[in-house]
């Protein structure tokens, strides 16, 4: 038997302003993947010890398999350019280091599969829940 559940237009709007926070926050965590490369690069992959500046985008491009030039661009978190995420994953390999947005990422990614997999149920009052979820995946504290 199928299982009816009621949601007001104000909490279906809430659902709404929550994915568009994530798709944001997501924005937000993508240029910051090259802040997190710069980082790497300078402390972890070639470190001031190995030498000039010029020697250690060297370094650091050979450990990575990079060009020179694209080392050169992520060294200097040039904004024309964004890692793509098998170079994420390199850095992080060779680096030791671990991308903390990716991690808020998949984070939301399954505090929203959790909410989707609730909306199947057979309360109504799991809306809540699911907006609650959301909420405290994204962060946002209870204003109510």
């Amino acid at each position: 038997m199928p299982v009816r559940i009621r949601v007001s237009l104000n909490e279906m709007k809430v659902a709404q302003e929550l994915s568009e926070m994530s798709e944001k926050s997501s924005e937000k965590s993508e240029m910051s993947t090259i802040a997190f490369c710069q980082h790497a690069l300078r402390r972890e992959i070639a470190p001031p010890s190995v030498g000039s500046v010029q020697t250690r985008i060297a370094t650091a491009a050979r450990s990575l398999g990079w060009s020179y030039t694209r080392t050169r661009d992520a060294w200097y978190a040039d904004p024309r350019i964004s890692i793509r995420p098998e170079e994420l994953f390199r850095v992080e390999a060779v680096s030791g280091l671990i991308y903390q947005a990716r991690q808020e990422v998949r984070k939301n990614d399954d505090a929203i599969a959790r909410a989707t997999a609730l909306l199947g149920g057979e309360d109504a009052h799991l809306v809540r829940s699911i907006v609650a979820a959301v909420r405290s995946a994204l962060g946002i504290r209870n204003r109510a």
